[in-house]
């Protein structure tokens, strides 16, 4: 499981450390964020298992509430939502923060933090970043980039020609995302993210050349951080024996987490612009998800065209 900390977390969102003595070690673990409004009208039966191990947000409504308590209510209704669970909490909009619990976060250690986002906003930025940062990770040998906005994952053995074909593409105005190893996490059911490991961001390796900076070469637009993963292409030697796709029909699929994505295997043989016949499939993707697909086009007009001669 990965682990986020709060310090992860403050410089992620450039955060305002308001009780500055107190670690920041503490994990965070839920992806799940909570607006504890309810808990500070006194109504604590439901702050209890995953709901104390999330990351407390006061917004507009909650602090409003606070600043309308007489201070003694105010420290007891606060009083629940510093656990030893509770990796941190934290105010947007700047708002200043009472008193009362800047004393409770110094005795329960539980750390207090400042945003100067609205609370829509932050609530929305710490989500992102958790799910991200939270979610299980596998790692996949291969090349992503991205060609013409679709995420291309290219797989095959060691050796085959991806990150030639990476570089030819980036050549060609398209974006690397990860040479060698890519790190695939799923967001959620059907969305699949791949990203390079933060040692091999921007390079590429290209055997008899070496390590490449893609970015220092070609530029900031020859890389993206990350990107979605729709299309896995796999690179194999040609064999005369095996029968190739050769029409376009059927979509073979292979399954990342809970996540179908479409699968096209291209053989590869001297002659053959495996860049160009990447972008081609990718072209090729992007309108099949338009809802034109070519194949299924010909058929028609070649049942058409039989139709017709059958019928003179």
């Amino acid at each position: 499981m990965n682990v986020v900390t709060v310090q992860d977390l403050v410089q992620e969102l450039k955060l305002e450390v308001v009780t500055e003595n107190l670690s920041l070690d503490r994990p965070i673990t839920e992806q799940m964020l909570s607006r504890p409004g309810m808990e500070l009208t006194g109504v604590v039966e439901y702050f209890r298992d995953s709901a104390k191990r999330r990351v407390q947000i006061i917004g507009t409504k909650e602090w409003l509430y606070l600043q309308s308590l007489e201070s003694e209510v105010r420290r007891e209704r606060a009083r629940v939502l510093f656990t030893d669970e509770t990796p941190v909490i934290i105010f947007s909009k700047n708002f200043e923060i009472p008193q009362e619990m800047i004393e409770l976060s110094e005795q329960t250690k539980v750390p207090l933090l400042r945003s100067e986002k609205e609370t829509t906003v932050l609530f929305t930025a710490i989500s992102n970043y958790l799910e991200e940062a939270l979610s299980p990770i596998e790692s996949v040998h291969g090349v992503l980039v991205d060609v013409n906005g679709i995420g291309v994952l290219i797989t095959g053995k060691s050796s085959i020609g991806k990150s030639e074909t990476a570089l030819e593409l980036i050549h060609r105005g398209h974006q690397l995302i990860a040479d060698d190893r890519v790190d695939i996490f799923e967001k959620e059911p059907g969305l699949v993210v791949g990203r390079a490991p933060e040692l091999l961001q921007q390079f590429i390796e290209v055997r008899g050349i070496g390590i490449i900076n893609v970015v220092e070469m070609f530029g900031a637009r020859a890389y993206r951080h990350k990107k979605r993963v729709t299309l896995m292409i796999e690179l194999e030697d040609w064999n005369n024996e095996k029968i190739y796709n050769r029409i376009g029909l059927s979509d073979e699929t292979t399954r990342l987490f809970n996540t179908d994505i479409t699968k096209i295997t291209i053989p590869v043989r001297p002659g053959r612009s495996i860049a160009s016949l990447i972008e081609v499939a990718a072209m090729n993707h992007r309108l099949k998800v338009m809802g034109y697909n070519a194949a299924e086009a010909f058929t028609n007009q070649l049942n058409q065209y039989i139709q017709t001669k059958s019928n003179s």
